[in-house]
């Protein structure tokens, strides 16, 4: 696929110190059609001479023509070369191009023909290459927030990527630049490269901000104060299993917060996903980096909670990442097993169907099938529920509808060693969420609102922290991780009076084993100084919207008092508006 566009012909500008030497009427109405003729390529006659257009106009701008080409490997070649299209900017054209866009892998570079192809458009062309290879941050907020969290625990918070070139491309004969974030071309007036956009992410002025803010340190180090006091290394449990909190946001992707995804490494060669929004795999990329392609051949599976594009429309580029690793790894293809409402199907049909075949990526288990009671419709049901549980390590695979839309599921795996991991995905406080979850190693759930917001809680049909807290408590389980905040949360949500012990908040790019549950709470006192001004801010707003609650309660209890008495608080002033005029009068 291509796209060929050229800028509109710009017109010379008029030359007014020219004019006014040839006695031109320059600053009278009488100038306008002379400029208009001459801006038109026509010549002029003024006393008798005849003056050309180019005497007075600079040079018309033809119009810079840019070219962006899409080649995803190397069967696109022969076509682009052959393209009749490209030929009349090519060679001695009449408008040769000024910028040559080129979304190619290096593979394709590689490639002599489509080499061959760039260097027809002469040496005056740019090249622009986007592909694997581009170095570049995009998000600088996120970079900054985690290398924030880093300070506070090195282990929990790792690091993002820092992106370097992954590899030296081929060499080519024509000028070619490496794609970056905000990197501009300008055609007009001026051709040239403009970099003055460009991202640049400096750590150590994220490190000197928040260790400037106040009672920062004095947090941090009491809380690694607090850590060493623990269980001994001894005593602490296994690293596996990894839950590495991809997304943490809810409805949309944020600077901060990504929407929902949660990773969860069974052990150092198994994984499967929970949830998977929007950008999933660019949270993967960023978390692991090169280590990326054997995080996606380890992965055996994915639940997908319910059918909101904050939940599952990140699933279409996992598939075709995890086939793409695969092959680099040297690992034979096989479908990704994909637990989902039945609705999940159609969904995929279509975009098989209209944009790209991925059906053959998925073998899927409809969650319906894995409730307490529920019967396996046929054979082949049964073996992909085997495999799942053989792969996993799994003893149980469970799932119980939730409260929030229709065909909404919360899931629980029980590993073969005992630890059972919950998640909730998104729903209000559910009863069958806490019969499934009993005695739970971990609870995930989703706390998208504060405490007093239960009223919106309910019409959106999720929880707040409080209700995810008791939800946790009443299944007894041990360790309650809050996550899918609303995004008015984007750094941090309120902490609720219901925070323990046995209760922490996730962030992306959060990495938690069993063994830190002791570490997590003790996180909070640091977390509380890092966003003192966010907090602030968001308890004013609470602090605002009680008062208006406030009012509203106390005026329905007015009119309600009026209506009691049987003479509404208007008619009774309306009725002694004329008796005081009276008293005034006399």
């Amino acid at each position: 696929m291509f796209s060929l566009l050229q800028l509109h012909l710009k017109r010379g500008s008029f030359l007014v110190l020219k004019a006014k030497e040839l006695g031109l009427p320059v600053g009278t109405a009488a100038i306008a059609p002379i400029i208009a003729a001459v801006k038109e390529g026509k010549s002029i006659t003024h006393e008798g001479r005849e003056i050309l257009a180019e005497e007075l106009c600079t040079p018309p701008d033809p119009g810079a023509a840019f070219v962006v080409v899409e080649c995803p490997d190397e069967g696109f070649i022969q076509p682009i070369c052959e393209n009749a299209t490209f030929q009349r900017y090519q060679g001695k054209a009449d408008a040769p191009v000024a910028l040559v866009v080129h979304m190619a892998p290096e593979s394709v570079l590689a490639d002599s023909r489509y080499q061959q192809w760039m260097e027809r458009f002469g040496p005056d062309t740019q090249h622009l290459v986007l592909n694997e290879n581009c170095a570049s941050v995009h998000n600088l907020r996120s970079y900054k927030i985690q290398t924030q969290l880093n300070l506070i625990h090195p282990d929990i918070f790792p690091l993002l990527t820092s992106f370097p070139r992954k590899q030296e491309g081929p060499t080519l004969s024509v000028p070619v630049v490496q794609g970056e974030c905000l990197l501009k071309y300008q055609l007009r007036p001026r051709r040239e490269w403009q970099r003055d956009a460009i991202i640049t992410c400096n750590p150590q002025e994220f490190i000197d901000e928040a260790l400037q803010l106040p009672n920062f340190q004095e947090s941090v180090q009491e809380c690694r104060r607090s850590a060493q006091d623990g269980p001994a290394p001894a005593e602490k449990r296994s690293q596996y299993p990894e839950i590495v909190f991809l997304g943490t946001g809810s409805a949309v992707p944020m600077k901060i917060r990504n929407v929902s995804a949660t990773l969860v490494n069974i052990s150092p060669d198994m994984s499967l996903l929970l949830d998977c929004g929007e950008g999933t795999f660019g949270q993967l990329y960023r978390h692991y980096g090169d280590q990326v392609d054997r995080i996606l051949g380890s992965l055996a599976a994915v639940f997908v909670s319910h059918l909101h594009a904050d939940h599952h429309t990140g699933l279409l580029n996992i598939l075709l990442q995890r086939e793409r690793a695969l092959a680099s790894l040297g690992k034979p293809f096989h479908p990704l097993l994909v637990v989902a409402p039945t609705q999940l199907k159609a969904w995929l049909q279509q975009y098989h169907n209209q944009c790209q075949e991925v059906l053959h990526h998925v073998s899927m288990i409809p969650a319906k099938y894995l409730q307490v009671g529920a019967e396996i419709p046929s054979p082949a049901v049964e073996r992909l529920i085997s495999s799942l549980l053989g792969t996993c390590d799994l003893e149980e695979f469970q799932t119980c509808l939730v409260r929030h839309c229709r065909h909404a599921f919360g899931c629980a795996l029980v590993h073969t060693s005992g630890w059972k991991v919950v998640y909730s995905g998104d729903t209000m406080p559910c009863e069958a969420l806490v019969r499934m979850g009993k005695d739970a190693t971990l609870l995930i759930h989703e706390a998208t609102l504060e405490d007093g917001l239960e009223e919106e809680a309910v019409e959106k049909t999720h929880s707040t922290t409080s209700q995810a807290i008791r939800v946790g408590m009443r299944m007894n389980a041990e360790f309650i991780m809050l996550n899918h905040f609303s995004q008015r949360y984007a750094k941090v949500p309120l902490f609720s009076p219901d925070f323990n012990e046995k209760v922490g908040i996730a962030f992306d790019h959060m990495k938690v084993s069993f063994g830190d549950f002791p570490t997590v709470p003790k996180l909070i006192p640091p977390l509380k100084a890092l966003f003192a001004g966010d907090i602030e801010e968001m308890e004013e707003r609470r602090e605002k919207r009680e008062l208006r609650q406030v009012r509203a309660a106390l005026l329905s209890r007015a009119l309600t008092d009026d209506l009691e008495d049987g003479e509404p608080q208007q008619k009774r002033a309306h009725t002694e508006e004329p008796q005081s005029k009276k008293v005034r009068a006399q």
